[in-house]
């Protein structure tokens, strides 16, 4: 194992199409304003994929991917007094914003116009250590191991703000059961709402994982559901979804799009949105999202499935959850 204030081991992002590839690189030092990391675990995301894909623009190359990273404190920088070496926290998505244009005045920062995004402008947790600014990171309950805890950080999260998007509907449909989507289900029913699974047409294995989750019903998104939606949350990046939920929706019902990116939406007649029918995206996620999710997390309690591999094997779980081969959340462990 490498020594501190030495190099460390990172799953490398070289250009977008390619596979990551493992380098040896120098360990990175903690800014005033950060926390340096020993990663004890990091999920795999569907956004992942689109950084590795190539669907994301702009992307900072080479970049180390990874956005749902578990570890305990190494160092801290110079101005950073509200943690200490040892402690466990997270490190989400949003990892930096300006603090001072009208949406992080405003309490939207998600939508700040120069944010940074962790594993996309900003070295993620493909890696044995990274750094983050301490104002995006957040102690983790102790009831989860870092394993259980890494998916929390982004299919928790964003699935939460989608959540919270669908107000007080009784009736939830899920587009694409997923990591996000059985962490949203447990609150669901949690909340003793009513929960309606829709996965790819024919994956028994996901609507069987649907209906152990609690599933009122689960069945082929070209389905119909047997009683009318008064909401729903897409998190497959298929665009046909959307026109396919807002038929799935009763009037003045919403339909909320949970992913970073989509295939283009088909064109589709108004009559699907008429009636006071809302279509919505969600952006990013904001610190208060994840104060509130890790306080519910633990009174749910919201547990996670996951399937552990080393870091050295990135690509066969990018691969596996390109190929919809997944069932809950790859998290990826340094072996070093």
């Amino acid at each position: 194992m490498s020594t501190l204030n030495d190099s460390m081991h990172a799953m490398v992002l070289e250009g977008p199409g390619q596979a990551v590839q493992m380098r040896c690189l120098p360990r990175p030092q903690p800014g005033p304003d950060e926390l340096l990391v020993k990663i004890a675990a990091c999920a795999v995301c569907r956004t992942d994929l689109h950084v590795v894909d190539g669907e994301l623009p702009d992307p900072k190359l080479p970049i180390i991917p990874g956005h749902e990273i578990i570890g305990r404190v190494v160092a801290c920088g110079a101005n950073v007094h509200n943690f200490s070496i040892g402690e466990r926290i997270g490190i989400p998505w949003l990892g930096w914003t300006c603090g001072h244009c009208r949406y992080c005045r405003s309490g939207q920062e998600n939508l700040c116009i120069t944010a940074k995004f962790t594993g996309y402008q900003i070295d993620g947790g493909y890696a044995e250590y990274t750094v983050a600014d301490a104002r995006y990171c957040f102690r983790i309950p102790s009831v989860y191991s870092d394993v259980e805890a890494a998916p929390l950080m982004c299919a928790g999260l964003i699935g939460y703000r989608a959540l919270r998007m669908t107000e007080d509907a009784e009736r939830v449909g899920i587009y694409g059961f997923g990591a996000a989507a059985h962490i949203v289900a447990q609150i669901l029913i949690h909340q003793r709402r009513k929960l309606f699974a829709f996965t790819r047409p024919g994956d028994i294995v996901a609507q069987d994982f649907a209906g152990r989750m609690g599933a009122e019903w689960a069945g082929n998104s070209d389905m119909v559901p047997p009683e009318a939606l008064d909401a729903a949350i897409i998190f497959a990046p298929v665009g046909a979804l959307v026109p396919a939920a807002l038929r799935a929706v009763r009037p003045g019902g919403i339909v909320v799009c949970g992913g970073i990116h989509m295939s283009d939406i088909p064109s589709f007649p108004y009559d699907i949105l008429w009636r006071e029918k809302r279509l919505v995206s969600v952006a990013n996620l904001t610190r208060r999202d994840a104060e509130e999710f890790l306080a519910l997390a633990p009174e749910v309690p919201i547990r996670v499935t996951t399937e552990s591999l080393p870091l050295s094997q990135a690509n066969t779980a990018l691969t596996r959850l390109r190929e919809g081969k997944l069932t809950g959340a790859a998290v990826l462990i340094p072996e070093f």
